[in-house]
């Protein structure tokens, strides 16, 4: 089997009945899997930190917050290179390296649990590194968009994304079970406060293996690494990844780029962190840090000189299209809503329904254990596998209707569900009873799931309508790069507002957000005189 193919153009009819299906098909069905443990491992915070409370270490909950909130920066900054890998260094060498590179942060992960006295710091380190998952999914579907022809790239991205989306629901799922048992032996821990499953809550005093949270994924990741070497190709046609030369040499670009997007990361995270959780002190505001961020990263990109300032270069005329920034904040919208919420998710249920909310001397406390709480490991799943199962339909239904109409649709829902949600939020979190209010909180947030899943798809159509077959990739991982700032922010508000002891000023916001994303959407895609009518 060819490992470079030099000539690739799925357009043709007959190529692709003849050839090109199968081998896009193979690179997919290795690709997905491959995503799927990115997001596992760069959004498994939101499902250890939970169980780090049940086994009381010893850290704050806005502490445990900022884990799933590294995380979420790291990933997405992370995002901003990978966005241009495939060009640079080809889709089998991407994949296979990035997706090797993810067994570092799920090995220490696992050896740094076994040690409730572990500091912070040591988790937030793994947490940065956490980012490898996160900025996998630029690359991924930026190669896949290459393999297929525009007329099914609803289905194909939808495919990737929706299923490599899956990995979010699948930790969520696996990692519970997995810490009941001892597979990977080490020592166990024991219960403060009941935790729960899938399959049903688990009393305090039974032992748990939290340590197999990460070791689950060295596990699944070994056969993937083997797989993607094997099995998949590098397209080096000129408008892919023309001239390229050793895979040695694709590896250090690689590495290359991804430790800039490391550091750019970790000096937002000490200019926004508090002094006690390793930062700065300064805690300057997010709204300012994430711009610099993203500044300075693609600022440092294209300071490397050679082949990949020139690649960079080309790439670089996306930022010249107004419809890069238009996609940009739109699939933050959708994109970054879904990531957020899935970072979230478990860790709001934990807090806001898992305490009574009483008031003590007149100030309202929110410590109490509430033992009629739901478990969030039972239900932490529940969003992200709508969100992901419906994201393939989502494409599907736009490559019939148009990408900006179902993207209309699904933004007019987020907005009532936002708003549902937040008043919610703001009866349960001043009630003795919270569980009372976790029914509609339920149901709110997974229509919200959904709507974000159908608008994933249907944002990436629109891209791949309104956009030539060069910038179609490098537009597709840049979008995502920073819609993937949604596992940043979405943590870090909800934190701050958690804080506050408002957290509906949370959704609220987000609302407004989704708001101005209808107005961009309808001006740009679906009025009358259009820029580009889709429909």
């Amino acid at each position: 089997m060819a490992r470079n193919l030099t000539n690739w153009n799925p357009e043709d009819e007959r190529f692709w009945e003849s050839e090109g299906r199968r081998v896009a098909t193979r690179n997919l069905w290795i690709s997905i899997p491959c995503l799927l443990c990115g997001f596992a491992v760069w959004l498994y915070w939101g499902i250890i930190t939970v169980q780090m409370i049940n086994l009381k270490f010893p850290f704050a909950q806005a502490e445990l917050f900022t884990l799933a909130a590294i995380a979420g920066l790291s990933g997405a900054t992370l995002r901003i290179p990978s966005s241009f890998f495939i060009r640079i260094a080809g889709g089998r060498n991407t994949i296979f390296l990035t997706t090797a590179l993810l067994i570092i942060p799920a090995a220490g992960t696992g050896f740094l649990l076994q040690d409730p006295s572990t500091p912070l710091w040591q988790f937030q380190i793994m947490a940065l590194l956490s980012g490898f998952g996160g900025g996998n999914f630029a690359s991924s579907m930026s190669n896949i968009s290459f393999f297929y022809p525009k007329r099914v790239q609803g289905y194909s991205l939808g495919m990737n994304a929706g299923l490599g989306n899956f990995g979010v629901t699948t930790m969520q799922i696996l990692v519970p079970l997995v810490m009941t048992v001892g597979v990977f032996g080490g020592s166990a821990l024991v219960l403060a406060n009941g935790s729960g499953t899938l399959i049903g809550k688990i009393p305090a005093g039974a032992e748990t293996y939290i340590h197999n949270a990460g070791y689950i994924w060295v596990a699944i990741l070994a056969p993937l690494v083997i797989a993607a070497w094997f099995g998949m190709n590098n397209i080096t046609a000129d408008h892919v990844s023309p001239g390229l030369n050793s895979t040695a040499a694709a590896f250090g670009k690689i590495l290359g780029m991804l430790a800039i997007g490391l550091v750019t990361a970790a000096a937002g995270l000490w200019l926004l962190l508090p002094a006690d959780a390793g930062g700065s002190g300064l805690e300057i505001s997010k709204w300012l840090v994430l711009p610099l961020v993203i500044a300075a990263t693609v600022f440092a990109l294209r300071l490397i000189p050679g082949t990949i300032r020139r690649s960079l270069d080309q790439q670089y005329a996306i930022f010249r299209n107004r419809h890069t920034w238009a996609m940009t904040v739109i699939y933050t919208m959708t994109f970054g809503s879904f990531i957020g919420y899935a970072a979230t998710f478990g860790l709001a249920i934990k807090v806001v329904f898992g305490f009574q909310h009483i008031e003590v001397d007149g100030v309202l406390t929110h410590t109490t254990v509430n033992p009629n709480g739901p478990s969030a490991l039972m239900y932490a799943w529940t969003g992200p596998f709508i969100g992901a199962l419906i994201r393939p339909v989502g494409g599907m239904i736009s490559d019939r209707l148009g990408g900006a109409l179902v993207t209309q649709v699904v933004s007019v829902v987020m907005v009532g569900c936002a708003l549902g949600v937040a008043y919610i939020l703001s009866l349960a979190y001043v009630s003795p009873t919270p569980e009372d209010y976790f029914l509609p909180f339920l149901v709110l947030f997974l229509v919200l799931f959904a709507a974000t899943g159908i608008g994933n798809g249907s944002t990436f159509r629109t891209i791949a309508i309104v956009f030539d077959k060069v910038q179609a990739g490098p537009v597709l991982g840049w979008t995502s790069a920073v819609a993937a700032y949604g596992a940043f922010i979405i943590p870090k508000v909800f934190g701050e507002q958690i804080k506050a002891t408002t957290p509906e000023n949370a959704l609220y916001g987000f609302a407004a957000f989704y708001a101005l994303c209808i107005m961009i959407n309808w001006w740009f895609y679906l009025r009358p005189n259009a820029y580009v009518k889709n429909p």
